[in-house]
């Protein structure tokens, strides 16, 4: 008969090896649920940073474009003014409201608020050092190729540079032109030609729209075509584009600044204080005095023209000037998405977000937007992926820096 001993040299018994095959089975499953944890751990750490740097990118370019915005348009005849533009390359500013009727206002930052779905914001400035220098015209404009100077070469106008015409009266919208340099060729050296041609490309196809008379006409310098600086942010299917006519291309349909941009939100902050015998409008022309011997300051916000200078119109060149500080929000995912649970429900993301919910400064009541994170076009419910908020106030510096 054979001995334990010698059974056991023979191999393993079948209960051995089940025992063995089990214990195997049971480290698997083990190891397999640590890479899959640790995967997931990945999955979000990566998603985080990418939505970190989307947004840190987005929230950086609409800052820096706030912080510089109305240089050049701050003057109370400019800042506000329903403007008529003309742009070959197929730019156009930022539609507003005044009193119920369609305009394009002259402004440091014009928001379009669509609720709970992304904004679009625009951010306005000129590029001449001499800021808002202006020449009051010296003879009536009525269709006519030039505008007339008060002298014979006006210092810092250079040909090809962008000029706005603005009048002080209600009735007389700005325009935006092109000059070709004096016509110094033509004997009228105080002469501001008006070129043609798609070297100048934002001269209207004929004449201005409108006439001028010169005993309340300026024209305002806004430096080089290149450079001037009229932005339009906007997200469409989760990317912050931006339509600028100082980006070649993006003048129509807006170039790609950042993916997975969910929204931009936007709200003004107005200086709506009234001083004790305030009059609206005392030089009866059309301009509002504006609160500067405190300093303005953000007294209200809202994400909509409001009537802030009390004058009775709502969205009146004089609340344009009582812009102190524009409030804005970017919301951004991540790139990864992660998986549903058993039921096929995502839990990544549980609810939408609000924003602005944080009463700043201090005193001023917030004013709190929920945000849509649906983003069109998507076929992955938003609940699948994780977010990030990005919140900043940029005071608009010249709004207050004006003559």
């Amino acid at each position: 008969m054979n001995t334990p001993i010698q059974r056991r040299t023979g191999g393993f018994s079948l209960v051995e090896l089940m025992v063995s095959v089990v214990i195997g089975l049971l480290a698997l499953l083990f190891a397999t649920r640590l890479v899959i944890s640790g995967e997931a751990n990945k999955d979000a750490a990566v998603g985080g940073s990418d939505s970190m740097q989307n947004g840190m990118l987005a929230m950086f370019s609409l800052s820096s474009d706030a912080g510089t915005a109305g240089w050049g348009l701050n003057d109370r005849t400019v800042a506000g003014c329903d403007t008529t533009f003309s742009d070959q390359r197929g730019y156009q500013l930022l539609g507003a409201k005044r009193g119920g009727v369609d305009i394009t206002p002259l402004a440091a930052v014009v928001i379009q608020s669509n609720g709970s779905a992304p904004d679009v914001i625009s951010f306005n400035s000129g590029n001449s050092n001499a800021g808002v220098g202006s020449l009051k015209m010296m003879a009536n404009y009525g269709g006519q190729n030039f505008l007339t100077g008060p002298q014979t070469q006006a210092y810092g106008y250079n040909s090809g540079d962008v000029l706005v015409v603005a009048a002080q009266a209600m009735d007389r919208p700005c325009t935006i032109v092109q000059t070709a340099g004096f016509n110094i060729a033509g004997g009228r050296p105080a002469d501001l030609l008006l070129g043609s041609g798609t070297a100048y490309r934002y001269n209207p196809a004929a004449s201005m729209v409108q006439s001028y008379v010169t005993s309340v006409t300026f024209v305002y310098n806004l430096g080089r075509p290149d450079l001037l600086h009229f932005h339009t942010w906007s997200v469409r299917n989760g990317v912050l584009m931006l339509r600028a006519t100082d980006l070649a291309g993006s003048e129509q349909n807006g170039a790609s600044v950042a993916d997975n941009i969910v929204s931009i939100k936007a709200q003004y902050g107005f200086d709506n204080r009234v001083l004790p015998n305030y009059d609206p409008n005392p030089a009866g022309n059309g301009t509002q005095a504006v609160v500067t011997s405190t300093g303005m300051q953000t007294t209200v916000w809202s994400p909509t023209m409001i009537d802030a200078d009390s004058d009775g119109v709502n969205g009146g060149p004089g609340d344009y000037q009582r812009i102190s500080a524009v409030r804005i929000a970017v919301v951004a995912r991540s790139k990864t998405i992660e998986k549903p649970d058993r039921s096929g429900q995502c839990s990544a993301t549980t609810g939408p977000f609000t924003v602005f919910g944080n009463a700043v400064p201090l005193g001023v009541a917030a004013v709190p937007m929920t945000v849509n994170l649906a983003v069109a076009g998507d076929p992955v419910s938003w609940k699948c992926y994780r977010y990030r908020v990005f919140e900043t106030i940029v005071p608009i510096l010249n709004s207050q820096f004006r003559p």
